[in-house]
């Protein structure tokens, strides 16, 4: 590559996902904010059913990515967080954005995660796993109902952004929440209901010369009508999002380091959002990770990043840097 010669960028969008309408919204934001004095983005949209479209035709994805020198992965949920598409990504030799094969597998899968942050002595919800092939929902929601703390939140093993989340109390809640997560997933993991203040924290691998930088966490008030953030309040509108939330120092603190403890002990790469619940008198719970956090108009990264004065092309620029050098 000569020294004029722009850094080409395949920004993977669209995707088999629960999430695709989101990831067309974050591919769209990226393609419209790489920096373009370095970059020369091009849009890769993937259909439901997994062609590659570049620049709007069709074409295998090995002869896309053989042109790109680098990939921004704005793909969500299911393959584009779990492994998949980063598995084929490696196959090819793709430099791309956001964590590798196996830290995205496991963040994924919230029980493994959990279990791993909670043997470090992070605290997380008690939580149970309950398969499709174990039984009808309605045996399972009795059992779930008399076994289980109520209330309780009841949410697909390996999906994102608030796909298919319920909060339960009795055992017609819990066989509609079953039927819920059944019809996407063939496992849910119920969760303890944690009451408290709902808080998300972004890290940003090497970011303004430091090793993990800690984004200012965003205390997020859903409307009154939801009883928590799902995906209807995280993009439909009415959810108040306050960027630096209203926490005691200590709690800001708390907060941002348990973000980072995440990020390192699941081994995440070049930058992640993780949720947290902060109980009155219990403290901090954390509730999940999400290895590639939205870039839409309504996504919380963005506000986290402009509260800290760097626009989302510093942040696009820097992680295809790391891309780029293998970080």
């Amino acid at each position: 590559m000569t020294e004029n010669e722009k850094i080409r960028v395949a920004v993977l969008r669209g995707g088999p996902s629960s999430e695709y309408e989101v990831s067309l919204k974050t591919g769209a934001a990226a393609l419209a904010h790489i920096p373009r004095e370095r970059f020369e983005p091009f849009d890769v949209f993937i259909d439901r059913a997994g062609v590659w479209y570049e620049n709007g035709c069709a074409r295998a994805p090995h002869a896309i990515l053989r042109s790109a020198d680098a990939v921004f992965n704005a793909l969500h949920g299911e393959w584009g967080e779990d492994g998949g598409v980063q598995e084929l990504l490696e196959a090819h030799g793709a430099r791309y954005t956001g964590s590798g094969i196996a830290a995205s597998r496991l963040a994924m899968q919230k029980a493994f995660a959990k279990a791993a942050l909670a043997a470090h002595g992070l605290q997380t919800p008690v939580w149970r796993v309950i398969h499709k092939s174990e039984g009808e929902p309605e045996a399972l929601a009795v059992l779930l109902h008399r076994s289980f703390p109520q209330p309780s939140v009841v949410k697909p093993l390996a999906l994102g952004s608030s796909v298919g989340v319920s909060v339960v109390r009795s055992v017609a809640d819990i066989v509609a929440a079953l039927r819920k997560v059944f019809a996407l997933a063939d496992a849910a993991i119920v969760e303890e209901y944690i009451a408290g203040k709902e808080a998300t924290v972004g890290i940003v691998d090497g970011f303004r010369g430091s090793e993990l930088y800690k984004l200012l966490p965003v205390e997020i008030i859903p409307p009154p009508a939801a009883p928590f953030f799902d995906y209807e309040a995280k993009y439909g509108g009415g959810t108040q999002e306050i960027c630096p939330g209203r926490f005691a120092a200590g709690d800001t603190a708390a907060l941002q380091e348990a973000a980072a403890r995440v990020h390192r002990l699941l081994g995440l790469r070049h930058y992640s959002r993780s949720d947290f619940i902060i109980h009155p008198r219990r403290g901090i719970y954390f509730l999940e990770v999400n290895t590639l956090p939205g870039l839409t108009p309504e996504s919380l990264l963005p506000k986290s990043l402009a509260a800290v004065g760097a626009p989302l092309s510093e942040f696009l620029g820097h992680v295809l840097d790391l891309a780029l050098s293998g970080k």
